[in-house]
């Protein structure tokens, strides 16, 4: 069982007739995910997704893969196969495309519906090749053939490419629920074809590889949500990611029976609600659905609004409304549903953003406290199962943190895959398949890519670690006029905090202490004002931690006159 150094380089040249495979997100978290393939010099890209951020992250909107390392090879990519439609699988497109936008896109048709949509919004227009599943598709040296799989939104693809050097399966995200509510199973006869035939490398989802056992069907929520709503006194909200139809499905069918109005809240959840109905994805009665204004008009009792939010976002509509930020105010004997997962690194944030709801006495169910939810990934019992169909020569675990990727592998070994035939990689990490065998041969650059409102890569991490300071201790700033020719100081020093704690007053302690540090510098002859900072920072910055055992940010200006 390989897996990457730390120190491991630039990888040589790839081998004549060797298949080249560089994650550059996805592994080692949830989300961002994007694999580049490599042959005869040409490119395919599968999935280009986005990660949301985390509170360490504060003002970021969207985390990118890097694409440094295929900036200089963007007129040798085939194309960008797109798996399913779920924003991390999609949502770096737009910021790809802008490079070079006739970059091709393959995917199913909703895939593409969502998009082409979202690419609009960046007055961009792709070339598309709709696919489907059991369709064989040349693209360049890539013979690629897709596989319908199950998910949690419809659609989802897995695709087996083809080349000279052997045939690697990527199986996106998938499960295998037997009673799916669209019928579309994940096609294990395809499967075991495929791996008749021989699957050299098998691309895995790990999302749910520490979870025994076997995903419930989702069919077994529709109950939950008809007691729910059977239950519920005035209004019912439910929070949902934008593209999970299925969900969205379940909330309008026991809306209609129960005698309720549904309103889709936010720009996301109405395009694409309204992509996944215009394309017959989404079953919606007649007058069920309305526009949010017209709620106003109806009892409490008939009203359920579908928002996004279920992972805290910040800026998301429902926690807005735990924030008393949004039109729509919660009040006590509403009922909020919050109908996803809980994705790793967010618990937090929900469990603000459930906390606010109940204080304006709201009714909260999610996950935690009734079966409102089921994975879209499946769990160890079905990898075991899908593994045994695959029989693949090498196995790459993908999509997951390093605990999920090192259950998958685990897997693997169980159902006969050789130790040095599974491939436990990082983004970055470039592992090539050549005469039979998966193995790592170095690591390109595959760092977080920071979206903040406009501006996409110019925030680094020392500008998430400046921010992370003055959110937690504050900023401390100190005005000193100098005189140019004498380095005498002719003003201030003046301090001013904000956030720091620290009452204003309280530096004329210190004050003095950082006037004779100046005059002795200047007696010393030194009087450059970057120089002159530095002093302050230090005395400053010593006097507040042996006095308040803080750790603000000091800004010293310096003017000479």
């Amino acid at each position: 069982m390989s897996h990457p150094h730390p120190e491991l380089g630039p990888p040589p040249p790839l081998t004549e007739g060797g298949l080249r495979i560089t994650p550059l997100g996805g592994l080692g978290e949830i989300g961002r995910n994007m694999t580049v393939f490599e042959y005869g010099g040409r490119l395919l890209i599968v999935d280009c997704g986005v990660l949301f951020p985390e509170e360490e992250q504060p003002g970021i909107d969207l985390i990118l893969p890097d694409f440094s390392s295929i900036r200089d090879r963007l007129d040798d990519i085939e194309g960008i196969v797109l798996t399913h439609g779920h924003e991390d699988h999609i949502g770096g497109v737009p910021f790809l495309l802008r490079e070079k936008p006739d970059i091709p896109l393959i995917g199913s048709k909703l895939t593409l519906a969502l998009i082409e949509a979202k690419l609009q919004e960046h007055r961009i227009r792709p070339y598309t090749l709709q696919v489907t599943e059991g369709q064989r598709e040349r693209i360049g040296p890539f013979d690629c053939e897709f596989v319908a799989v199950n998910h949690s939104i419809p659609d989802a693809l897995a695709v087996a490419i083809r080349t000279p050097a052997g045939m690697a399966v990527h199986t996106g995200d998938f499960k295998m629920d037997q009673l799916p509510l669209d019928s579309r199973l994940t096609d294990l006869h395809a499967f075991a074809r495929l791996s008749e035939e021989g699957i050299d490398l098998l691309l895995s989802d790990s999302t749910n590889a520490e979870v025994p056992g076997f995903v419930p069907p989702e069919r077994d929520i529709s109950n939950v949500l008809r007691q729910v709503f059977a239950g519920a006194r005035k209004r019912i909200i439910v929070a949902s990611f934008a593209s999970h139809v299925h969900r969205i499905q379940q909330i309008l069918d026991a809306a209609h029976e129960y005698g309720r109005r549904v309103a889709f809240v936010g720009r996301s959840m109405v395009r694409n609600m309204g992509i996944a109905r215009d394309l017959g994805y989404l079953r919606v009665p007649p007058g069920l659905v309305v526009d949010v204004r017209a709620l106003d008009d109806l009892p409490d009792s008939e009203v359920v609004l579908v928002c996004t939010g279920s992972q805290g976002e910040p800026m998301a509509a429902l926690s807005r409304m735990a924030n008393r930020d949004h039109q729509i105010r919660i009040v006590e004997g509403d009922t909020v549903i919050l109908a996803s997962s809980l994705i790793p690194g967010n618990e937090n944030a929900v469990y603000r953003v459930i906390n606010g709801l109940t204080r304006w006495g709201a009714d909260v169910v999610h996950k935690g406290n009734a079966k409102v939810h089921v994975s879209g990934h499946a769990s160890a019992g079905e990898l075991l199962y899908f593994y045994n169909i695959c029989r693949p020569k090498n196995l790459m675990p993908v999509h997951g943190e390093w605990r999920h990727l090192r259950a998958n592998a685990e897997l693997g070994v169980l159902t006969g895959v050789p130790h040095d035939r599974i491939v436990i990689a990082e983004d970055g990490v470039v592992v090539d398949l050549v005469e039979g065998k998966a193995k790592i041969s170095g690591k390109v650059q595959a760092g977080y890519v920071y979206v903040d409102g406009l501006s996409v890569g110019d925030v680094g991490e020392p500008a998430l670690k400046d921010r992370k300071i003055l959110g937690d201790e504050g900023i401390i700033s100190v005005f000193v006029v100098m005189d140019s020719s004498t380095g005498k100081i002719t003003g201030g020093p003046h301090v001013q905090a904000r956030g720091s704690g620290i009452d204003d007053s309280a530096f004329s302690e210190v004050i003095p202490k950082i006037t004779e540090v100046l005059e002795r510098s200047a007696q010393d002859g030194v009087v450059e004002p970057h120089q002159m900072q530095q002093l302050i920072r230090r005395r400053l910055g010593k006097w507040v931690s042996d006095t308040y055992r803080r750790r603000p940010m000091i800004l010293p200006v310096v003017v000479e006159v």
